[in-house]
């Protein structure tokens, strides 16, 4: 069995230091290699049990989404990492090139674009089988200028099996009690924490606290130390816990009492 990576080594120890209850495999980091990465196939699992929902942290800001009646949604699709099943819906927060692609998988029933084209804003409120998907436009700020691309992001809200699922994609601001309208009460929160390119780490933790969703999973991070450094300021108002898989099965009752963030570990 080959090593693991240094950074998934100290991002144990750390956690073995620093954080209560069990522990296991830190998260991988940011996609640093320009083939496709393909989740594997012993990933893919059957059919969500009753009123829960299956999560699988495909890598970078991907998830895979699955319903009791077998339908699947991935996050942030793109032409570099996918899941090794071709979704029912896909979803793309935002026009960059590890958070979309023009060459969805033919087949895919909803493919899901989550910024403002041709003037047109994207809006979405699609029911397929037991899976609602909607979105609420956010802005971007221009790198390398002051200005902003308005509605260029989208929040994408996954309703399955009574759970309220959010992944912010690219979130460059905090959220107006407008958004927070929009977006209604949470129950599993996709966060980026990359302290930078998204949102800085203390506006973030701003954005978590606004929607106070009971568990919280962290995404779109490029290295051990920025989800490190996460993870100790989140430990001030969450529970911290690292899952031993991917994937985990949610559903209501399940819902953590004290709030939770929880690790997913990338695919191995």
């Amino acid at each position: 069995m080959p090593s693991r990576p240094a950074f998934v080594v100290s991002a144990l120890f750390l956690a073995a230091i620093l954080l209560p209850g069990p522990l296991a495999a830190a998260c991988l980091g940011a996609l640093s290699r320009s083939e496709p990465r393909i989740m594997p196939a012993s990933l893919r699992l059957a059919a969500a049990p009753p009123n829960s929902a299956r999560i699988t942290f495909v890598g970078h800001a991907t998830f895979l989404i699955e319903t009791p009646q077998g339908v699947t949604a991935a996050t942030d699709y793109n032409d570099y990492i996918r899941p090794s099943v071709r979704p029912d819906i896909v979803t793309m927060n935002y026009a960059h090139s590890t958070h979309f692609t023009d060459n969805p998988e033919p087949g895919i029933a909803h493919v899901l674009r989550g910024w403002a084209h041709n003037g047109k804003l994207a809006r979405h409120n699609v029911q397929y089988r037991d899976m609602r998907v909607r979105n609420v436009p956010t802005n971007l700020r221009n790198y390398g200028s002051s200005g902003t691309e308005y509605d260029g992001n989208s929040i994408f809200i996954f309703d399955v099996a009574g759970l309220c699922i959010a992944h912010l994609g690219h979130l460059h601001h905090k959220l107006t009690p407008g958004h927070l309208a929009d977006i209604g009460k949470i129950d599993v929160l996709f966060v980026p924490v990359d302290g930078g390119f998204t949102l800085n780490i203390f506006d973030m933790q701003e954005v978590i606290a606004q929607l106070q969703a009971p568990l919280v999973i962290p995404m779109h991070y490029f290295s051990e130390s920025t989800l490190e450094r996460f993870l100790v300021r989140m430990r001030e108002t969450h529970e911290i816990r690292l899952n031993d898989t991917a994937s985990l099965v949610v559903s209501r009752p399940t819902l953590p009492k004290q709030r939770t963030l929880l690790v997913l570990p990338g695919p191995q």
